[in-house]
Order: C-alpha cells, then structure tokens, then sequence
C-alpha cells in the first residue's frame, strides 16, 4: 500500500492529515472521494506493454520485447518464428505486439520479427510510426508501422534497405521541424543520427559521455523540441540546448539539483503546452532514484519528490524547485488536454531494471502550472494495480489516460509480490465526471487537414450556453516507454471569441501553428476545451 497522500488544498489542511494515525488517514482520504475514476477496460491483453503509441485510427500498438519467453498470446497460424536469442523459446509463436481496437476493445497480435528490448519510437508526417533499435538483433534495425483501419491487417514491417548507423539500445526519438526523426544516445552511443539518414551517418555528442556516470544515468535521454527549433537534451542531472542543424550546442543550461533523473534513476519529463506567441518553452522534470539505489540493488531506498522547472527559452535560465506529495520512480507525466500534467505509475523506492523497485505508488497526481510553487500539485484517486517497470500512460482521444504493462521480472512472472501485469486499465481525470457533461463539448465541424498559419473554423456543440472562450487544442501522439513520452506535445491554438452559430452550436475561428519548430508536421488530436472540460478528439492532420 502506497504511504496516505497529502492534500494540496490547503496548508493547513495537509498538516492536519500528516498528524493522523495511518488508518484513520486512509480513511479520511478515502471519505475525501479524491478525483478521477478507473476502470479495466482489458482483462488479458497478452502481453505486458512496455512500449506503447496511440494512432490517428483510434488503435493502440502495444510492444514488449522479443526474447522474453511464451506471452499469453499466440501468433496467427503460420507466423511462427524463429528466434536463436530466447533461451526458453528457439521456435517463436507467441504474440510480442498486439494492437488494441479502442471501440471495441479487441486485442490482434502483430508480428515483430527482431528484439525491441528498451527501444526507441516516433510518428512521421504521415501517420507511421517509426520504431528504431532494440537488443541484440534488433540493435540497429529499423521498423515501421503503418497503421490501418481496426478492421484491415497492417502489421510491423522490418526494413532491410536501411539501418542506424550506430546501434541504439535505450534511446530516444524526436520528430523534427521538417518531419525527419532525431534518434538521440542509447547505451555506449553517445552520438545523434536521423531518418532519412544524414550524410555522414551518426554525429557525435560529447554531452552524453559527460553526463555519464558509474550507473550509466544518461540512457533514455529527456529531449523536447523548443519552439526556437532547438533541442533540449536533458541526461543524468544537466542539459542542453542543441542546435541539430549545425550539430553544436548552444547553450548549457545550470544543473538540477537532486541526483539522477534519466535511466536507471528515471523520474519523468515533460514540456508544458505551448500557448500565446509561442516563444517561451519551459519544461519540468520531476522524480527519481537516489544515485547509488541502482549499483547497490537496493529495493527500499526512498525515491525522491524533488520537480525542477525552468523556461528553456530563456537567455538565463534558473531551475524552480518543488516538492511533490510523495518520493517516486519510473513515473509517467502524460500532458493532457488542459494544458495539466497527470503524474501516474511508478513506485516510491528502489530504482529501474528487474525486480529493483518496491512500494508502489497508487496515487496519481495532478499538477496544474498555472498554480503557484506549493499548490500545484493535486492528490487523486488512487488505482489499486501496481503500475512499475516496464509500465506506460498515453493520452486517449476521449480525454481518458490509458494505462498499460509493468513487468518487473525478466520473463513473465504471475506469481510474485508484482505480477508481470497483463490488464489495461483507464484513468478518467475529474473533468470527465458526470457533473460536467452538460459543458462538454462536441466537435461537429473541423477540417481534416490544416496548413501552418491557416485560419480555419471550428464548430462545436455544448448543452449550456458557452460563457468565455473555448480553447482549440492539438495534443500529439507520443511513443511512451520508460517513464518518458517521446514527442509528447499540446499546442494552444490563438483563437477569437466564441460565436453562437445557431441550434446550441457555437464557432471559433482558429489559427494553425505558425510553423514547424512549434508543431512538427503530423496528426494529432484536436481537442475543444470549455471551461476546462475537452470534447473528444477529432484526428487532423498538419501540413506545410
């Protein structure tokens, strides 16, 4: 059981609780009737998903690796295969990804043919998703997904005509302005390289070897796209500004106090949404494990609940420290549609790798940026599924957060303290209570592609009438693995004042991002926000 949370509502009233006896606590808290709803939406998806993407179908790629041993579910007939790495399995037949319809629920198994242990991904222009390295044989290969209607049977395709020019073995992607993928560092890779490849194959980037320590917390590296076309790159406890153009940096920002943030110490990252005039850029890291946990194997050290945030667009940029309400590792900071942050999964000691975590963390976080320092974090509801290594948290288009995997072990292993976890569950944040359903909105027009710059209008429904200005938002689709959303994105459209369109409908006139270095090229989900409640997403795809 997760230690009794503390409120952040109001001073005093987080004192109060802190002096309770435990079970007393946990009853008040559990009187409280936190935020948010869950719910298991798949009993047994198969597998357990440690690489997960939503796609432009409203389908859900789930992936695990390769050599892990039988799954809970079996290949199509005659899609065997054979796989001369699996100690346990040499003649494969078992399902390592399956795709997940999400208006019916139905899981397909899919067919991935090299090991994509601690890989890397991203979606390219055109809905694809790009999958890049892996373990093994999959070290320097490159897969793609080109995802079809629930009922068609697209499945992975291994490319034979390319591969990375170095191997990539807990790396991370990163769409770019003109829609080509950044694939940053891995384990013994501290160098950048793209696709399409570049001339000159794989750049180095000394940064990477620096931010390198005894227990390698510079793998996974945090890298959001700035709206200046930079990079921020963050590994182990610094960052940088990356001009990936010239191959040079920029600017080193100050390090974060606190210890490691990256794998295997990972907390998580995200880059706040992007709003105004876009110019200003500023990114949080929160969590991780104290350095030493990892080497040591130590199960019970506390993590810590230290967050730093800074405006990554700034010429003098200074870290804002916070605390949030509990220490926690390998958690998931998933944007939603707002522009808050849901903080979920994860454990509050120990560290990442197989079976080096303990006393999982059950209680979601909301952290509202708008908030002053000391009230921006908000305790929910807490799930009842431990949720640790190997987990992973992604934006629905209906606004729900969908939660998948944990597999602490290195083969499946259903009987233990933490079961490798095959259910899939669905966080409902508080704005999807029923209460709030009559100022929901319904998009009934949008177009489906939009150019940079275009002016374009939306047409949405609600049942009350609109009081104020209704947002217009593009949240991307990430590739979550590890603690970390790779792309993750929300843009705040510029938008005019609400205007009654007749029948309960209502118009907003819209402007699309000004260009690439704001929003990639791509789909993403356009949300309608009233009042803080989003509509349903409709898929539309940005172009230059």
């Amino acid at each position: 059981m997760a230690a009794a949370p503390s409120s952040s509502t109001a001073t005093t009233f987080r004192c109060w609780l802190l002096l309770l006896p435990f079970p007393f606590l946990f009853f008040v808290v559990a009187r409280a009737q936190l935020p948010g709803t869950w719910e298991v939406v798949v009993e047994n998806a198969g597998i357990a998903s440690m690489h997960t993407a939503v796609t432009r179908f409203n389908t859900v790629v789930l992936l695990d690796r390769t050599n892990i041993g039988p799954t809970r579910k079996m290949l199509r007939k005659g899609h065997c295969r054979n796989d001369r790495y699996d100690v346990v399995l040499k003649h494969d037949c078992y399902a390592h990804s399956v795709l997940l319809d999400l208006a019916t629920y139905r899981i397909r198994p899919l067919t991935i043919l090299t090991d994509t242990w601690c890989s890397s991904g991203q979606f390219l222009p055109d809905g694809t998703l790009l999958h890049t390295g892996g373990d093994l044989d999959g070290l320097r290969k490159i897969r793609k997904f080109e995802p079809c209607d629930p009922s068609g049977s697209c499945d992975w395709v291994e490319l034979d005509d390319v591969a990375l020019a170095e191997g990539r073995w807990y790396s991370t992607n990163q769409i770019l302005p003109d829609g080509s993928i950044v694939v940053v560092g891995g384990r013994a890779a501290n160098t950048v390289e793209y696709y399409p490849p570049r001339r000159g194959g794989a750049f180095s980037l000394p940064f990477l070897a620096e931010a390198e320590d005894s227990q390698m917390d510079n793998l996974y590296p945090y890298v959001h796209l700035l709206p200046n076309g930079y990079l921020f790159i963050f590994a182990n406890d610094r960052a940088v500004s990356f001009d990936h153009l010239a191959s040079k940096i920029v600017m080193q920002y100050p390090p974060l106090d606190g210890g490691p943030r990256n794998y295997p110490s990972a907390g998580s990252s995200a880059m706040l949404a992007l709003d105004g005039e876009y110019s200003t850029a500023v990114i949080v890291v929160c969590g991780g494990a104290q350095y030493g946990a990892f080497i040591e194997r130590s199960t019970d050290t506390p993590a810590h609940g230290s967050c730093g945030r800074i405006v990554a667009t700034r010429p003098d940029p200074v870290w804002e420290m916070e605390d949030m309400p509990f220490g926690r590792i390998m958690g998931d900071m998933v944007m939603l549609p707002t522009g808050d942050v849901l903080v979920i999964n994860g454990a509050q000691a120990g560290t990442q790798g197989f079976e080096m975590g303990s006393n999982p963390c059950l209680y979601p976080l909301l952290y509202r940026p708008d908030q002053p320092v000391g009230l921006r974090f908000m305790t929910l509801n807490p799930g009842t599924v431990p949720r640790m290594y190997h987990s992973t948290a992604n934006l629905l288009p209906d606004g729900r957060v969908l939660i998948a995997g944990s597999n602490p072990h290195y083969f499946y292993k259903f009987e233990a303290e933490y079961p490798t976890e095959l259910r899939i569950e669905a966080f409902s944040p508080e704005y999807l209570s029923p209460d709030r359903a009559n100022i929901r909105p319904v998009i009934e027009g949008i177009p489906e592609t939009v150019r940079y710059g275009e002016a374009f209008d939306v047409v949405v429904s609600v049942t009350l009438p609109v009081v104020g200005i209704v947002e217009v938002n593009l949240g991307s689709a990430p590739f979550a693995t590890h603690s970390f959303s790779q792309g993750q994105r929300l843009v705040k459209l510029a938008v005019a004042p609400t205007a009654p369109a007749g029948d309960g409908r209502y118009k907003i006139s819209c402007t699309a991002p000004p260009n690439g270095k704001v929003a990639p090229p791509g789909y993403y989900m356009a949300f309608a926000v009233n009042q803080g409640v989003p509509s349903v997403a409709r898929w539309i795809h940005l172009v230059s």
